[in-house]
């Protein structure tokens, strides 16, 4: 991996680090957890929806 690779992927980790840190810190940190929560139970709803199960219980003849 070159030196620029991996200099940018630490900057892109320790970004996140920071904005987590901030996210989490004082009374913004009932907040995220708040909006978190309500993305997970609606991202879970999605999923419910689209799974459909294939029934191919039919006989195929050639």
């Amino acid at each position: 991996m070159s030196t620029t690779r991996k200099l940018v992927i630490g900057l892109g980790v320790a970004g996140g680090a920071i904005l987590a840190a901030w996210l989490l810190t004082g009374n913004r940190k009932q907040k995220t957890k708040e909006f978190v929560v309500k993305r997970t139970q609606s991202l879970k709803d999605v999923v419910k929806k689209e799974a459909k199960v294939f029934d191919d219980s039919d006989a195929h003849y050639v």
